[in-house]
């Protein structure tokens, strides 16, 4: 089967508003321009949310509550004729205090445990694939696994500890989420024209 390519999403400050250890569906719906953006992306790319979600870890909901949370966001991206293909989250934390997920793994991002794993199951192809995200850590799993990134500068990166830390240097910093997928088709539509130069000089 040949190889596609993703965009990963970050879900809290990136799809949605961050309200934290939510699982009311009732308080979720999408940031600004998410819904229109990802229509213009998903001829593409395919779409798959990856999010931590110490929650579960620390007993503030159970996965039943995150499939609703899921089933939401769904029902709101389908008004912009938008589908996601996979829906990924850590639900550990070293600190919870929730038989099993009270511990260390390597799925929770930074780690690019769970890209890694969505790229297996729905054979991606990371080098021509982005992350999405509001804050540094989703910068780093996606430069881990291999992925070009994006970091959302809305407010949530408070640390920006980038010295001596390559992976965590986004490719790009965008206003917000309109802005972020202006770059990547931007990106896609220059690839195309090298591509086609290319093309066209071998003929010469």
């Amino acid at each position: 089967m040949a190889a596609k390519c993703a965009i990963f999403l970050d879900k809290d400050g990136t799809l949605i508003p961050d309200i934290p250890y939510n699982a009311d569906p009732d308080l979720i719906n999408l940031e600004e321009n998410v819904g229109r953006t990802l229509a213009m992306l998903t001829p593409y790319f395919e779409l798959i949310v990856i999010s931590n979600q110490s929650g579960l870890a620390f007993g503030y909901f159970n996965e039943n509550d995150l499939k609703t949370v899921e089933a939401r966001i769904k029902t709101l991206l389908h008004k912009y004729k938008v589908s996601l293909s996979g829906f990924y989250f850590c639900p550990h934390h070293p600190n919870g205090n929730t038989a099993p997920y009270a511990r260390r793994c390597d799925c929770r991002k930074p780690a690019p445990g769970l890209i890694n794993r969505a790229a297996r199951e729905h054979h991606i192809s990371l080098t021509g694939s982005w992350m999405i995200g509001d804050i540094l850590n989703d910068v780093q799993a996606g430069k881990a696994a291999g992925c070009k990134a994006i970091l959302i500068n809305n407010g949530n990166e408070t640390e920006w500890d980038m010295a001596d830390h390559p992976q965590r240097i986004p490719d790009f910093i965008a206003s917000d989420f309109a802005a972020a997928g202006e770059f990547i088709l931007n990106s896609l539509n220059h690839e195309k024209h090298n591509t086609a130069i290319s093309a066209i000089s071998g003929k010469l």
